[in-house]
């Protein structure tokens, strides 16, 4: 069952909203902060047995001799699989799946290598035995020992020499298609102004502050997994065809997860090997993957070269709007990024043209990674924007405004939900705009030169569908069932919020249960999807469980309820009242001789597809704002610090205003390492990743972010359930843009190229 949000409404009893909007502690909290949270690494088993993976050390090729003697005479360790002597798993399916489980593996399969069932080797870093011991110091020592000799194979390894190779994009996940609204390259060319700029942003890699893990156990023919992962249901798909088992015989856990970021989503080879050799073995295997290992194995940010070109008249309406791109993927995998996605809905303009091109190479496929091409492709655009107001004159802010589109400008679709202009009015009075002097290098801090820029930040809305169970008992405590993930963002809290809210008790009643593939399913944990998604199941569930209770107190003729409806009712301590009459949950279970009522909602998938199709047709749904930044530049190092930040943002209906100030917080953090620091470096020579460490790998630290002040418009969206849109994703878009654009306002040059290092500005 899928509810619209005004379907709710007229379903539900009203009630005052009491915890939703709220700054809730994160119900995890306390497990989380005394260590009785388990995390999928942390979970005993008699006989536990270690695994580490063995890596290889050559971009393409075929091994052509394994000496595992050494290792294997090691103490305590188990066995050593390789491609020689291990049961294969079923390969990712080629060509057109036959099923929609197929469809769903093969679509979010990390890469389509069929580990230790190949002699080839297809990227530096492949996994290509592994050790299983019965600890983990044992496994990793007797890893080193194992010697591998290869016949290696010519290697496309070059992303820029490869680039004027570029095929065009075919679409995907993430989409990618073509646009051409009017005739863009001429009307740029007439154009009065005009901007016309390249830029390229560096491969990135996932650093999440749980390393990728995984425990697998079998039982006869039954397998449960604990692992860390954004999608259960997915990854359970996933190993019913790849180990030919029905789904019923597969459990997934990830109560708790250590950062996603996207990098969890896919299904990467840790988990697939953990569960091959606690199979092979007989034994249950940990699989826990070193910092190295995940830059190894586990796909980041693919690199990009970007062109924008954008035309204006002397008012600064935009003429014409240019916007390519070209990305990698590996020759094994890996899904296109919607680079030029956003720049589809930003801008008014008549010419509009976008293009997206792709180059394959012996290389780890890229994957998700928070805002997967809207982060890389805004920073582009609106350096771009900033740079055409330079041109003008104009202040970018005021550019902007002029600009701003009354409909989406390709297409014509309206939008659901867009304040784009009353987040940067709202912004620049708090950020001081009035005090920024236009003129580059004119505002000074002492020594230090100081810079403000401002970006727009824009990120898509989506829905997917929901099951949820929702259970009160005799006490008055509840229980919500749903598969979600919780994955450090405080997920549960915000469904406990709006169960509290729904039934009108207090939070502290609420349970939530997830992370587990027994549970009603949700979906992954990714792409700003949950929240809402989740929202709307148990929004259903809870209106049900209402529906039902007061059918119970309608049965006896004492009851205060007799004969009212439910939209004639207020929820509210922890029961059904019309005006000072009515009843507790507890009194209307024990008249009905009940221990406890429960609601199941099971999402009509043929119901959710329609509703999603004519949502489509008619809106474009978007979370969006405006991003502040203030540096200081020393005008003889050129060393960059951020100093001051704000973000104003129009993300929906906000359940819990300390979880989503944390989400955006962190996604800005995410922006500013993208803007000044992080970069995965890579020999050209072997395709060998030269830092894959965090002492080498340049993440923000406390001494490199300032205070991140944040504000909310807190508008609901009509079209989506509660109204929320979502906040996971949007705040690293725009982030490195508003960066750049306060250096150029500081230093009066341009960076195209990320990260702003020391070299670009000297």
């Amino acid at each position: 069952m899928t509810v619209t949000q005004s379907e709710a409404v007229e379903e539900r009893a009203t009630g005052t909203t009491k915890y939703v909007g709220q700054s809730v502690d994160r119900l995890d909290g306390p497990a989380k902060t005394t260590g009785k949270a388990r995390f999928s690494a942390e979970f005993p088993y008699p006989g536990l047995t270690y695994a580490a993976v063995v890596h290889a050390t050559i971009s393409r090729g075929r091994i052509t001799a394994i000496d595992t003697a050494e290792a294997k005479a090691v103490r305590g360790v188990v066995d050593v699989l390789t491609h020689e002597n291990t049961p294969p798993m079923k390969p990712v399916p080629k060509g057109i799946p036959t099923s929609m489980n197929a469809v769903f593996s093969a679509m979010l399969s990390g890469t389509s290598v069929n580990y230790l069932a190949t002699d080839e080797v297809h990227w530096n870093g492949q996994p290509v035995a592994v050790v299983v011991a019965e600890t983990p110091e044992t496994a990793r020592y007797a890893a080193s020992l194992v010697r591998l000799t290869y016949r290696e194979l010519p290697a496309t390894l070059d992303f820029a020499a490869e680039e004027p190779k570029a095929e065009p994009q075919k679409g995907g996940l993430m989409g990618g298609a073509s646009t051409d609204k009017g005739d863009a390259p001429a009307a740029l060319a007439a154009a009065a102004h005009s901007v016309d700029l390249a830029f390229s942003t560096p491969p990135h890699n996932h650093n999440a502050l749980e390393p990728h893990a995984t425990t697998a156990v079998w039982d006869g023919d039954r397998l449960t997994v604990h692992d860390s992962t954004q999608g259960i249901s997915g990854l359970r798909k996933h190993l019913s065809q790849r180990f030919g088992l029905p789904e019923k015989r597969i459990r997934v856990l990830a109560q708790y997860v250590g950062g996603g970021f996207g990098g969890k989503g896919s299904f990467w080879a840790g988990t697939l090997l953990a569960v091959l050799a606690a199979r092979a073995t007989g034994r249950p295997v940990r699989l826990s993957l070193t910092r190295e290992g995940v830059y190894h194995t586990v796909g980041g940010r693919t690199p990009s070269t970007q062109r924008v070109a954008l035309g204006a008249g002397a008012d600064g309406r935009l003429t014409a709007l240019l916007h390519t791109s070209v990305s990698r993927l590996g020759q094994v995998g890996g899904m296109p990024e919607n680079i030029t996605g956003s720049s589809r809905h930003l801008y008014a303009c008549d010419n509009i043209q976008l293009r997206q091109s792709v180059v394959r190479l012996d290389l780890l496929s890229n994957t998700f990674m928070r805002a997967p091409g809207e982060s890389i492709g805004s920073f582009a655009m609106e350096s771009a924007v900033d740079e055409l107001a330079c041109e003008l004159g104009m202040d970018p802010i005021e550019l902007r405004a002029r600009n701003e589109p009354e409909r989406d400008p390709v297409g014509g679709k309206q939008f659901s939900n867009r304040r784009l202009v009353e987040a940067y009015r709202v912004g620049a009075e708090m950020f001081g705009w009035r005090e920024r002097d236009a003129r580059p290098g004119a505002m000074r801090d002492g020594r230090w030169l100081v810079g403000m820029g401002v970006a727009t930040a824009y990120h898509p809305q989506m829905l997917m569908p929901a099951n949820a169970t929702v259970r009160i008992d005799a006490a008055g405590k509840v229980v919500v069932q749903c598969g979600l993930h919780e994955i450090g963002v405080g997920a549960a809290t915000a469904q406990a919020q709006i169960a509290a809210d729904e039934l009108g008790v207090p939070l502290g009643s609420v349970r939530v249960e997830h992370g587990d593939s027994d549970l009603p399913q949700a979906p992954f944990a990714g792409g700003s999807v949950q929240t809402a998604s989740a929202a709307a199941a148990v929004v259903a569930a809870c209106a049900k469980l209402k529906r039902t209770l007061l059918g119970l107190a309608r049965r006896s003729a004492a009851s205060p309820l007799r004969g009212r409806r439910l939209e004639e009712l207020e929820v509210r301590d922890g029961g059904l009242y019309h005006g000072g009459r009515g009843q507790t949950y507890a009194e209307i279970l024990a008249g009905a001789g009940r221990g406890h009522a429960e609601a199941v909602i099971k999402a009509n998938m043929l119901g959710f597809v329609a509703k999603t199709v004519r949502d489509t047709r008619r809106y474009v749904k978007a979370a969006s704002g405006a991003q502040f930044c203030e540096v200081r530049v020393d005008p003889d190092t050129f060393e960059v610090r951020v100093s001051r930040w704000l973000g104003v943002f129009d993300v929906g209906t906000v359940i819990n205003t300390r979880t989503a100030e944390s989400q955006l917080r962190g996604g800005i953090v995410m922006g500013i390492g993208m803007a000044l620091s992080e970069q995965t470096l890579i020999d050209g020579r072997d395709g060998r990743i030269m830092n894959p460490s965090l002492s080498e790998y340049h993440v923000p630290v406390h001494a490199d972010i300032p205070r991140i002040d944040l504000h909310c418009l807190n508008e609901p969206d009509p079209i989506s359930p509660l109204g929320v849109v979502g906040v996971g994703e949007v705040s690293i878009t725009g982030a490195a843009a508003a960066v750049a654009n306060a250096v150029r306002h500081a230093t009066g040059k341009r960076v195209v190229d990320l990260p702003i290092t020391l070299d670009k500005l000297l």
